[in-house]
C-alpha cells in the first residue's frame, strides 16, 4: 500500500482547512457587527410572550428599542411591575409610564337577545363577516364564531351565548383580539376602567331595536347626567375615557341605563352566563 498517497492527501486537507480558516476569519473581522450586551440583558429579562402588544415585531425587536432609547420597559404589556423595575434597574433607564390597556368587547347580544341568521359557513369572523355578514343580523355586533379567541396568546377571551367576552385577568392587553375583529366590535380601552357601553351600533334606536333587544337606543340619559364622562355618535352611546372620572357603581345607579347597557365588565359577565344556563332550561 503506497502511503505516500494518504500523506499528501492528508497534507492538501490541512492546507486547504488552514487556508479556508483564514479567510472565514477575515471576513468576520471585515463584517462583523459590534452586538450590545444590553440588548441580550433586555432580550434575557422580558417575559418572552412575543406578542406585539408593545408596537414591536416581538420581544427581541423590543430589547433592541429599549437599548436604542426607543421606548420604554413600561411599553411591555406583558411585563409585572418587578420585570419592569429589574429592566429599568439593569439598563440603566427610566422604567417609564404607560397606560394600561385591556380588550373590551362592546357587544352584549347573548342568545335570544339578537335575531341570528342561518349560517353554515366557515367558523371564522373574518370569513363570515364577508359573506352576507355572517350570522348576525347586526352588522356592528360579535359575530360570535371564535377567531379572537383563537387569536389571543393568552386564552382570554371565551364564546358564551355566541358573544366574545374578555377575562380581564388573563388580557394583557396586546391588541391582538382588536386588530383581528372585522367589525371593529373589540376595543382597547384602559385597563382600570370598569364600566362600558355594551353596544357597538350607531343605528337608530327603533332600527336597533326591531332585531336587537340589547342596543343602545341613544337616548342621552348617560350624557346628561354625566356630560364629559359620555359622548354620543349617531344613536350610540360611548364612555369618554378621557374624561379623567372614573365610572363606578354609584354613577351607574344614577344613570339606570334604560335598556342595560351601561354594565361594569363582573356584570356582563355574569349576565351572559346567566343567559346561556336560561337557554339550556
Amino acid at each position: 500500500m503506497d502511503y505516500s498517497i494518504l500523506l499528501y492527501a492528508a497534507l492538501l486537507m490541512g492546507i486547504a482547512g488552514v487556508v479556508l480558516g483564514g479567510v472565514i476569519a477575515v471576513f468576520v473581522k471585515l463584517f462583523r457587527v459590534e452586538s450590545d450586551p444590553r440588548i441580550d440583558l433586555a432580550l434575557e429579562l422580558l417575559p418572552g410572550a412575543n406578542c406585539g402588544g408593545c408596537g414591536k415585531a416581538g420581544c427581541a425587536d423590543f430589547a433592541k428599542a429599549l437599548a436604542a432609547g426607543e421606548v420604554t420597559p413600561a411599553n411591555c404589556p406583558v411585563s409585572s411591575s418587578e420585570q419592569v423595575s429589574a429592566i429599568s434597574l439593569a439598563l440603566g433607564i427610566d422604567a417609564g409610564e404607560v397606560t394600561r390597556m385591556q380588550a373590551v368587547v362592546c357587544c352584549r347580544s347573548y342568545i335570544g337577545e339578537v335575531h341570528r341568521m342561518y349560517y353554515n359557513g366557515v367558523q371564522d369572523c373574518v370569513a363570515a363577516n364577508m359573506v352576507a355578514g355572517g350570522p348576525d343580523a347586526c352588522r356592528y355586533g360579535c359575530l360570535g364564531l371564535g377567531t379572537c379567541a383563537r387569536k389571543c396568546p393568552f386564552g382570554a377571551i371565551e364564546i358564551i351565548g355566541q358573544v366574545a367576552v374578555v377575562h380581564r385577568e388573563l388580557c394583557v392587553g396586546c391588541g391582538k383580539c382588536a386588530a383581528v375583529c372585522p367589525r371593529g366590535v373589540i376595543k382597547m380601552v384602559p385597563a382600570d376602567a370598569e364600566y362600558h357601553i355594551f353596544c357597538n351600533s350607531p343605528e337608530k334606536g327603533a332600527v336597533k331595536r326591531s332585531f336587537c333587544k340589547a342596543g343602545c337606543i341613544g337616548c342621552r340619559k348617560c350624557e346628561k347626567l354625566f356630560g364629559e364622562d359620555f359622548k354620543v355618535s349617531g344613536f350610540l352611546s360611548q364612555v369618554n375615557y378621557q374624561s379623567g372620572n372614573k365610572l363606578d357603581e354609584e354613577i351607574a345607579e344614577k344613570i339606570n341605563c334604560p335598556v342595560g347597557c351601561l354594565l361594569s365588565i363582573d356584570e356582563r359577565l355574569e349576565a351572559a352566563y346567566d343567559k346561556v344556563k336560561g337557554a339550556k332550561k
